[in-house]
């Protein structure tokens, strides 16, 4: 989708999920505003279409698309539906009882796979889990995200190997959100 056609979609994004409020990140710095994936999710229509938008971006061959707990399930839970490309869930950790898996849902070994969240912001949960995934058997990685924070998230990915594709970025939201208010 080309910017202008974004438009509409970001301005329903920024009014759904973008708060304006502290978020203190796992390294202690507090932003002033956040993106609420949970927001986005809870409105069917819209994940529909953000799923719609995000399906453009998948890149040619990708056979599995993943996503990130607890973040990016229900986005790739969407992307799947969109793309009818099956799904994997990634935890951060294995799951300490039952299985044990630490991928669950379609089998990524040997297969192309993109990785789906909500924000990537300095990319460390991203790469944790396209090492996962790669660790899991996964040939390629490449991660898509609703919005971009420039805080070295992609710089980060780079150097692990994962183009990061991103429907939005954080400068495309302010305004948007003023304007929309």
């Amino acid at each position: 989708m080309t910017p202008t056609a974004l438009g509409p979609l970001a301005a329903r994004v920024a009014r759904a999920a973008c708060v304006a409020a502290p978020f203190t990140l796992p390294d202690g710095r507090v932003l002033d505003s956040y993106f609420d994936e949970y927001r986005l999710g809870a409105d069917p229509q819209l994940l529909h279409d953000v799923a719609a938008a995000l399906a453009s971006l998948v890149p040619e061959g990708t056979e599995v698309v993943a996503g990130v707990e607890l973040g990016g399930i229900a986005l790739a839970v969407a992307l799947s539906a969109a793309t009818s490309l099956p799904a994997a869930f990634v935890r951060r950790r294995p799951k300490d009882y039952g299985s044990h898996r630490q991928v669950e849902g379609a089998d990524v070994a040997g297969r192309r796979v993109v990785l789906v969240d909500d924000v990537v912001r300095s990319g460390t949960q991203a790469t944790a889990a396209s090492t996962v995934l790669c660790t899991s058997g996964a040939l390629a990685v490449h991660a898509l995200c609703i919005v971009e924070r420039p805080l070295g998230g992609r710089e980060m990915l780079a150097e692990h190997g994962v183009v990061l594709g991103a429907l939005l970025h954080e400068r495309d939201l302010p305004a948007v959100a003023q304007v929309a208010s």
